[in-house]
């Protein structure tokens, strides 16, 4: 399998969209406009979730498909009179990725200001305990006048500036954000090979808003959905820099069967079925627990309870500016996923049910 110039571009768009929680829109737009190319249906939830609905020939089975739009940042809480910015972190922020990074901040007007991170030098610290604390952003405005004038307020988003980079002959990716913007790609990529395919069962794919910060999104956009089935794509922290291969999360070593997290225990039947696909398609896999979760675990919780998968991809430094994944990761779960969609109806789906 080689990654496609198409596939390329949809994962350096996503990856430098910018959009912490509770402010997704640049990213929703992005979905938006692809899902409206397909002429799809749209759907939205009140908080901002947006999903394209492809109908099937069987609506007595509606199968979500559910990635997330926003990445871990910042929010501006204060300017200082020599301009400097203190900052509100949102999501769970990785500090010591933060040091000299350059940052770009987007204003409530759509405008960008680029600078970075600064602080006091750590020997000039008198408590390096409390080094984080110290933390400003300096985006060049002499005095606190000078950001007011340029429209920098309480709330205005800040990420770290990650640019998209292909490393080692296309084997490895680098960027920001591919903690969801991996789910947003694939999504649009599933669509390009499903547009002219009906499946027996309607389709709902999309992402939700604010998952970094409680899997909020999730939770009204199942509400609103009700799926019967959902499988949930997120990107989950590799474990493999300083260890061997037998610790779980290794880069190029396939799709996550993620029997475990934090918010959510694996439906054995639907690892089972997960793991048969990796194998059928002839796709690497491995086993996955992690001590934090994804949108699978409000979704599982909707209604009466949804049957509900994850499939993820692993990625060094998640939740940072320089986060890189494996191609041949991405390649496997979109084989993987596709598969799964394309042998699935009515009766499977009772099969998978049937004494969960």
């Amino acid at each position: 399998m080689k990654i496609t110039k198409r596939q390329l571009q949809l994962l350096k768009e996503a990856t430098q969209l910018i959009g912490v929680s509770g402010q997704e829109k640049e990213v929703r737009n992005y979905l938006q406009k692809h899902f409206e190319e397909k002429k799809l249906p749209l759907l939205f939830d009140e908080l901002g979730s947006i999903y394209a609905y492809k109908k099937g020939t069987d609506s007595s089975l509606k199968v979500m498909i559910s990635g997330h739009m926003d990445e871990v940042g910042f929010i501006t809480q204060e300017i200082l009179s020599n301009g400097l910015i203190k900052v509100v972190p949102i999501g769970g922020v990785d500090e010591r990725s933060m040091i000299a990074h350059r940052a770009i901040l987007k204003n409530s007007l759509g405008k960008l200001f680029y600078g970075a991170v600064t602080a006091n030098a750590p020997h000039l610290n008198a408590e390096a305990a409390n080094f984080i604390k110290q933390i400003t952003f300096d985006f060049g405005f002499r005095n606190k006048k000078e950001a007011e004038k340029a429209n920098i307020k309480f709330g205005d988003q800040i990420i770290l500036d990650g640019p998209f980079q292909i490393l080692n002959k296309k084997k490895r990716l680098l960027a920001k954000a591919f903690d969801n913007r991996y789910s947003i790609a694939l999504i649009i990529d599933l669509l390009d090979e499903l547009e002219n395919v009906t499946l027996p069962f309607d389709l709902y794919l999309g992402a939700n808003v604010q998952e970094e910060v409680g899997l909020r999104g999730a939770t009204t956009a199942s509400n609103l959905i009700k799926p019967d089935l959902a499988i949930v794509l997120d990107c989950s922290p590799a474990r493999d820099t300083f260890v061997s291969k037998e610790e779980e999360g290794v880069l190029g070593e396939g799709v996550l069967i993620r029997y475990l997290d934090r918010a959510m225990i694996g439906f054995p039947k639907l690892l089972k079925w997960q793991e048969e696909a990796c194998k059928e398609t002839k796709v690497k896999y491995q086993y996955f627990h992690s001590t934090g979760g994804t949108d699978a675990g409000a979704i599982h919780k909707s209604q009466t309870g949804v049957l509900t998968l994850t499939h993820c991809i692993c990625a060094r430094g998640l939740h940072s500016p320089s986060t890189i994944i494996d191609v041949d990761d991405y390649l496997a779960a979109k084989k993987v996923l596709l598969h799964l969609l394309k042998n699935l109806n009515y009766e499977k789906y009772l099969s998978l049910k049937n004494n969960i």
